[in-house]
């Protein structure tokens, strides 16, 4: 066997490793080492090579932008059990429910908003099920629907910053993470339009699916309802756009003041003050939320460590070049690689993930897509999309467990008038996962909905600058014209610095070398 045949092997043993259902950091590790000792056996690399693993994991570890996940993961924990979903719902529902669908647009913006809060999916899930299933079932909407709506909405968090996963993958692209959270905004409002144009055809083509709800059974009107739903809406939208604003994750802020993981701080502590207004702050709601994010910090080490592991041994024997000339050379260019990547996510979605996913694969995938020039942003916010679907993925996703949990726990309580089918779950979630398919086309085949909401880079044309500079430093310009607007345009000089550069603002020969003068400008200007 030579190295040349051994990345496909390594490649094939990764997805081996992850169907067989062993927990995937452990398994990946261990992958990892035996391919390097056999490696080493073979004389491809230097037993000193294996000895860089150590040190390689600590800095990963010691990755300052790491700790914001515990920082936003308690954040959301803490906000799920306060009784933001309870209220919000409740309010939303009452407020919509007279419109056919009413009920389905009141989750669906609870889903977004408590995405943007909260970033878990079971709770999220699990929330909204508890509160809404109970009340779609009793008005008569469509099981399918009614199911189908309440995962999906749940998986929203993902895409909605501050998510989790664009930390992630902000960290393992090497891009900054409020210039992901930036990029996000324009799928996830989408996606909420798409839900929602979903249900509107709906109540048009099916009304019996989507019955609105008896005005009768409002109990809260008028400008009680709505202070209700503000009471609900306000506090937290003031703490989310403190976090995103802090660390200039939001379209229209140019400067951070805060680090990802300084802003996922003041998140932890803005969640317990708006726990402590919900005077639901306890030892017991701490100490739950406090479980959650060991788990959760705990679970991203030892996959983080895993696939390092994995990762040296694969980049020791070249596997990085095989993977980067056989994605180069698929048809269709940028178009073709992205689809095919994406097919490969999608597939791989039903097993893992979405930690898995992005500390295993974008790794591989990340700089071939810089190679052949795509904005990493870019394509960071479009594998933020397609990994919503591995929570939707029937029969693996983990959305429809959290669903089937919360719906036989109902009906066993009573509250569900008759128990919930796992077709229906199951079948329920298949437009909904079209629809996330749909959106990972749109953001494809249209960047501008990702990079709309980017800073935009001000270009220079060099072979212009070039000229030009050429041009002053022969002397070609007349010192004692005007200076040059094109010259402004091109560098964004200040007046006077364009004057120097013409030597208008001295006599000839106390006039500072034109070319200086222009350099020492634009490095003023940097």
């Amino acid at each position: 066997m030579t190295m040349e045949q051994f990345p496909p092997l390594m490649f094939a043993g990764l997805i081996v490793v992850m169907l067989i259902g062993f927990p995937v950091a452990f398994s990946l590790a261990a992958l990892g080492l035996a391919c390097g000792f056999f490696a080493v056996s073979q004389g491809w690399f230097p037993p000193e090579f294996m000895s860089a693993l150590p040190q390689n994991v600590f800095g990963i570890l010691s990755n300052d932008l790491l700790l914001a996940i515990p920082f936003f993961t308690l954040m959301g924990a803490l906000l799920e059990k306060c009784g933001l979903a309870e209220d919000m719902l409740d309010s939303m529902g009452q407020l919509f429910g007279p419109v056919r669908g009413g009920l389905g647009y009141s989750v669906i913006i609870v889903g977004f908003i408590l995405g943007a809060i909260t970033g878990t999916v079971a709770g999220q899930v699990i929330a909204m099920a508890m509160i809404s299933l109970p009340v779609m079932m009793r008005y008569g909407y469509n099981m399918r629907y009614a199911t189908g709506v309440l995962a999906a909405s749940g998986t929203i968090t993902q895409l909605v910053p501050p998510s989790l996963v664009l930390v992630v993958l902000a960290d393992q692209l090497g891009r900054s993470v409020g210039d992901m959270y930036k990029g996000a905004w324009g799928p996830s409002i989408l996606q909420v339009l798409i839900f929602a144009l979903y249900t509107f055809l709906l109540a048009r083509i099916k009304p019996e699916y989507v019955p609105g709800v008896p005005k009768e059974a409002r109990t809260l009107n008028g400008w009680a309802l709505w202070a209700k739903c503000l009471r609900g809406i306000i506090p937290s939208a003031i703490l989310i756009f403190a976090v995103l604003g802090s660390m200039g994750g939001l379209p229209g802020i140019d400067t951070a003041i805060c680090t990802p993981t300084e802003a996922g701080a003041m998140g932890a502590i803005g969640a317990f003050i708006l726990a402590a207004l919900h005077r639901r702050l306890n030892w017991s709601v701490t100490r739950e939320a406090m479980i959650g994010t060991m788990r959760i910090t705990a679970m991203v080490v030892f996959i983080l460590i895993g696939s390092r592991t994995f990762s040296l041994v694969f980049q020791g024997v070249e596997g990085g070049k095989w993977i980067e000339h056989l994605l180069t050379g698929l048809p269709g260019g940028q178009i073709g690689f992205l689809i095919v990547v994406n097919l490969f996510i999608f597939f791989l979605a039903f097993f893992l993930d979405f930690f898995e996913i992005a500390f295993i694969i974008l790794p591989l995938l990340g700089p071939v897509a810089q190679k052949m020039g795509i904005d990493l942003v870019w394509f960071g916010v479009m594998l933020c999309v397609n990994m919503q679907t591995s929570f939707m993925h029937p029969p693996f996703g983990f959305a429809l467990f959290y669903l089937r949990g919360i719906a036989d726990t109902l009906h066993k309580n009573g509250s569900l008038p008759r128990r919930v089918l796992s077709s229906d779950i199951y079948m329920g979630s298949i437009p909904w996962v079209g629809m996330q398919l749909i959106l990972v086309a749109i953001v494809i085949f249209f960047p501008v909905t990702v990079t709309a909401f980017l800073d935009k880079e001000e270009a220079v044309d060099l072979n212009k600058a070039t000229e030009m500079l050429q041009g002053i430093d022969a002397g070609q310009s007349d010192r004692g014209q005007e200076p040059n607007a094109d010259t402004n345009q091109l560098f964004g000089l200040p007046e006077a610095a364009s004057g120097a550069a013409s030597g208008a603002s001295a006599p000839a020969s106390e006039a500072e070398d034109p070319m200086e003068a222009v350099r020492r400008a634009l490095d003023e200007k940097k």
